[in-house]
């Protein structure tokens, strides 16, 4: 079969046929016809001609830190939720947070292999900002937000502001501050920005000092927790920049028959399943990681359908989850 027999069978034009196939203007009549005699023979059109002519893949490149994520997870979901009903097909590459790897891909998505990619990102390197500005098919970047460039991210700011205010009116005001590499911006310097900020706001400057970097896993975690006891023996309460390091916490804390909450507080941030399935459940922030996706998938696919070339940055809010408070 091919499209002049698609078009013969239902009685159209071939040019009807390929408007059908490439999401054209067609009148329903028309569309309702191709449709059936598509449905009867099981044509599927060659993607490889598609190409050819159209100088379209019908692929988004979609780049990730790693799987084993919650918030990745989540945004990923966002992601296909709107592709899986486009005309678009996913082509997924996890980096496993090598930003060499993430150059790669870029590189290589940029070689015409996508027509659009959505780069879920940790950290900016000038080897990233580079091929960036080099790309020469459009990108929109989730989870950091980068000058000039077409973004979706979080106000991690104010949410650790306000954890942090939330905390020490809790009566906590020997805090501790597990948080991620500096080189984040996002999860890493705006998150350790906002809970400095707050502490000196509500007069216990001291406290900026009681902070330690841990990478983004429960085992690391646990180790940051006991380092933490080693700068502030009397610590009450301890904030971190994601849930899986207070999942850590909470471990250590178990371990060495600390009371939860009464004698430390803990808190997270992204709102994860692990979030509520800790004893008792960990405070933390709901980040709307699945809008994120989905805002992103909307930004690219106008860019890609509508030839709309505006540069956008969108800033999600927040919410602080307490179940003590529920």
């Amino acid at each position: 079969m091919n499209i002049a027999e698609i078009a013969k069978l239902a009685g159209v034009s071939s040019a009807a046929v390929s408007r059908y196939f490439n999401n054209g203007h067609i009148s329903d009549e028309k569309k309702e016809a191709i449709r059936k005699i598509v449905e009867e023979t099981g044509y599927r059109p060659s993607v490889q001609a598609q190409t050819l002519r159209t100088k379209k893949t019908k692929m988004i490149g979609v780049i990730v830190p790693k799987v084993a994520s919650a918030s990745i997870g989540r945004i990923v979901e966002g992601i296909l939720s709107i592709l899986n009903g486009s005309q678009y097909q996913t082509l997924l590459a996890v980096t496993q947070n090598d930003p060499k790897k993430e150059s790669e891909y870029l590189t290589a998505f940029d070689d015409k292999q996508v027509d659009g990619v959505i780069l879920v990102a940790t950290v900016f390197t000038s080897e990233h900002k580079r091929i960036l500005k080099n790309l020469r098919v459009p990108v929109v970047i989730v989870g950091q937000r980068l000058s000039g460039y077409s973004c979706v991210f979080h106000d991690d700011y104010h949410a650790a502001y306000d954890l942090t205010k939330l905390m020490l009116e809790k009566g906590r005001t020997h805090l501790g501050y597990i948080g991620a590499i500096l080189q984040d911006e996002a999860v890493g310097a705006e998150r350790y920005r906002g809970f400095c900020d707050a502490v000196r706001d509500m007069g216990h400057e001291e406290l900026v000092a009681n902070s330690v970097t841990a990478g983004f896993s429960i085992a690391s975690g646990y180790e940051k927790a006991g380092e933490l006891f080693e700068i502030c023996h009397s610590l009450n309460g301890i904030i971190c920049a994601t849930d899986t390091m207070a999942a850590g916490v909470m471990q250590y804390l178990g371990e060495h028959r600390i009371e939860v909450p009464g004698q430390v507080i803990v808190a997270g941030q992204g709102d994860s399943d692990m979030a509520k399935v800790t004893a008792p459940p960990l405070i933390t922030v709901h980040y709307s990681y699945e809008q994120s996706g989905e805002i992103a998938v909307e930004m690219l696919l106008e860019r890609l359908n509508k030839g709309k070339t505006d540069t956008k940055e969108i800033k999600l809010g927040y919410h602080i989850v307490d179940v003590e408070a529920s």
